[in-house]
């Protein structure tokens, strides 16, 4: 199950850069590290729990000559993947297949130098309040 979630969130990290439309990303002014842990902090913060930390980054870095690919898509990747126990109950209640979304995940990014953070965009409807969510996280990991 960790392994399609995992996948899912690869997708949308690395469709981030090309379709706007999946992803909302923001500018980073300083290091992967510094913006990783702030993101962390700002979840963590909030009474959430990080519930896994995918090292896309690392995976793809590793990986690629496995799979006979040779371009270097990040410096560095991470999805933090979290719930929230309230949010989600409210949201699944306006609709059980809300279900598809969970848990929440925010990436940090590094592409040649250029960090950013962001999250997959949701749906019209009881998934913008997550989205809302999400936004606050990120913004805070901004200041």
């Amino acid at each position: 199950m960790k392994h399609l979630i995992i996948a899912g969130l690869f997708t949308t990290v690395a469709g981030a850069c090309m379709a706007g439309d999946q992803a909302v990303t923001h500018p980073y002014d300083g290091s992967f590290d510094d913006a990783a842990f702030a993101v962390e902090n700002a979840i963590i913060g909030r009474g959430l729990v990080i519930d896994y930390v995918s090292h896309t980054g690392e995976m793809l870095n590793r990986t690629g000559a496995d799979v006979g690919s040779t371009k270097q898509l990040f410096n560095e990747a991470d999805v933090f993947l979290f719930c929230s126990a309230q949010l989600s109950r409210k949201v699944m209640e306006a609709d059980p297949m809300n279900i598809a979304h969970c848990p929440y995940g925010i990436f940090v990014a590094d592409q040649g130098g250029d960090v950013m953070i962001g999250y997959r965009t949701y749906p019209e409807g009881a998934m913008q309040e997550v989205q809302s969510m999400l936004e606050d996280i990120v913004q805070e990991a901004l200041e």
